[in-house]
Order: C-alpha cells, then sequence, then structure tokens
C-alpha cells in the first residue's frame, strides 16, 4: 500500500513540473508582454527595454524559469502587472467563492445523481428508467451557457425568485450550482446506470440470488461497490473540474471564482495571473487524482501494488 501511494505521489511531483514549464513557456511565447504593457503611441526604445527589464524579461529563457521555480517553490507567483499586488493574493481571494460553488454543485449531483442511476439500473425499462436516461440525455446535451441564461430569464426576470449574479446569502447559490450540477449529476446516472447493470448481471450477483440472500443485501454490499469504481473516478475529476472554476457559469453569474480571474488574466495578459490560476488548477486535479486512486485500493484490493 505504501508502494502504492508513493508511486502516485512521485508521478504527481513530475506531472507538476513538466506543467510548471509548460506553462511557462506558453505564456511567453504567446507573445511579448512588454509591448502589450507599454502605452500605444510614443514609445521609445529605452522605454521598452525598461519594462523588460522591470518584468524580468531581459533575461535568458532558462534564467527566468529559473528564478519562476525558486519563486514557486516559495510559495510566490509574482505581482500582478495590472494591480500591482501579488497574483497569490488575488487567486486566495478568489479562491473561497469558488471551493463554495464547487462544493454546493458537487453536493447536489452526488446526492441526486448516484440514487437516480441507482435506482434507474434496478428498475430497468420501466418508466422511471426512460425518464432517468431521457433526463441525463438532456443534461449532458444542453450547454452550461444555455440553461444559465433560461434559469435568469424564468426564475430572475419573469418570477423573480432568485438573484441573478454575484456572491451574497443562500439564494445565491441555487441557480449557479445547479447549473454546474446538472451536466455531472448527468454523467452519474448514466455511468451508475450501466456499471450497477453489469455487476447485476454477472455470476456472483446471481449466484448470491441462488443462495438466497436478500434483494437489499445484493445491491448495496456485492454491487454498490464495484459499481462505485467508475463512479469515483468520475466524481473526483468532476469536483477537481468544478474547484478551478467554471468560467462560463462565473461568468454568466458574475461569480468572483478563479476560473473568472483566469479569463480576465488572459484577456489582460496578467502573466503572473494567468501562471498562478493554471498552476493552482494543476494541484487540484493531481491532488484529487491521488485521492481517488488510495480509494481505489481500499474498494478495490486487487489494485494494490504489494
Amino acid at each position: 500500500m505504501q508502494q502504492y501511494i508513493l508511486g502516485r505521489l512521485a508521478q504527481g511531483v513530475v506531472t507538476l513540473l513538466v506543467l510548471s514549464l509548460v506553462v511557462f513557456l506558453a505564456v511567453r511565447l504567446s507573445g511579448d508582454p512588454a509591448l502589450f504593457l507599454l502605452p500605444e503611441g510614443d514609445t521609445s526604445q529605452e522605454d521598452y527595454e525598461q519594462m523588460k527589464k522591470n518584468l524580468g524579461l531581459d533575461k535568458p529563457m532558462y534564467v527566468q524559469y529559473g528564478i519562476f521555480m525558486g519563486n514557486l517553490l516559495r510559495g510566490q507567483f509574482g505581482d500582478s502587472t495590472i494591480d500591482r499586488r501579488p497574483a497569490r493574493d488575488a487567486l486566495f481571494e478568489r479562491l473561497p467563492a469558488t471551493i463554495q460553488l464547487a462544493g454546493a454543485g458537487m453536493l447536489l449531483a452526488t446526492v441526486l445523481g448516484i440514487p437516480l442511476g441507482v435506482l434507474s439500473a434496478v428498475k430497468r425499462d420501466s418508466i422511471f428508467d426512460h425518464a432517468a436516461k431521457f433526463f441525463a440525455i438532456i443534461g449532458m446535451a444542453t450547454p452550461q451557457f444555455w440553461i444559465a441564461i433560461m434559469g435568469i430569464l424564468v426564475f430572475g426576470a419573469l418570477l423573480k425568485w432568485l438573484p441573478t449574479y454575484g456572491r451574497g446569502g443562500p439564494e445565491h447559490f441555487i441557480m449557479p450550482s445547479v447549473v454546474i450540477a446538472w451536466s455531472i449529476m448527468a454523467g452519474m446516472v448514466r455511468l451508475g446506470r450501466s456499471s450497477m447493470l453489469e455487476i447485476l448481471d454477472s455470476d456472483y450477483v446471481k449466484f448470491a440470488r441462488v443462495k438466497g440472500l436478500k434483494e437489499r443485501l445484493i445491491l448495496w454490499k456485492h454491487a454498490l461497490r464495484n459499481a462505485m469504481i467508475p463512479l469515483l473516478t468520475f466524481s473526483g475529476l468532476s469536483l477537481a473540474g468544478l474547484l478551478n472554476g467554471t468560467i462560463v457559469v462565473e461568468v454568466v453569474f458574475a461569480w468572483p471564482g478563479i476560473g473568472r480571474l483566469l479569463l480576465e488574466g488572459v484577456v489582460r495578459r496578467d502573466i503572473p495571473v494567468v501562471q498562478a490560476t493554471i498552476l493552482a488548477s494543476a494541484f487540484f486535479y493531481i491532488s484529487l487524482s491521488l485521492v481517488v486512486d488510495i480509494l481505489y485500493a481500499y474498494v478495490d484490493p486487487r489494485i494494490r501494488v504489494n
């Protein structure tokens, strides 16, 4: 078990190092930040060289990367070139809003999606099964921005039941969390249904029924535990995606999260902010992938490395 966890940790560290290099190069090769930040019009060569020196772009690329990694190990992403404050502060300022919205959306998707998928498999070919499959197809096929706009028109503009923008009380969470949970919930329904059907048709479940075990015991002890393995993967990656900020939902509902911060950084070519948000997103993905891998080992001991 320890070897299994250490192996996953080593893979995560290597992935972060490679990604840091990719982010570093991609941001700098996409254009010259010094030219973008200088005012248009009468700009001398001296002003351009001074701006490059201020940004540290006058040094060789490998030196810049060494400075970048040294700052990164100290938890420093540099100062925002637009707001003139540490990018880390901007990230931590937006992070609570993203965590709250991701938690609300994931909780809603899990509480509704997994039971619906299990019941759809148990009651296969029933009216409930057809309704659950229709709901899942609509949820996966409908774009988030369309659901968000329709929610604003119906529940905000027409019925005036819910606020349509900003972060405030519990009522502000309802529409954004439902929008981000719908597609995840639809995926859980389809994945849970297919996994449960495969398990319920397996030989050991048929043998358990022949032995006379109660159907409820078969479903919850034998079938659901094995069906949870693909759901763990889907849930972990979905939660990581939500923690990275759902740009569409945050922009439509004016939610002050890190997804919106990333978009603002890209538009304004704020390199430190872009680097901070992308690397934070990578950290969330790798951390949750590691958690999912460890849970695998407990759910299914066959994948452990002895």
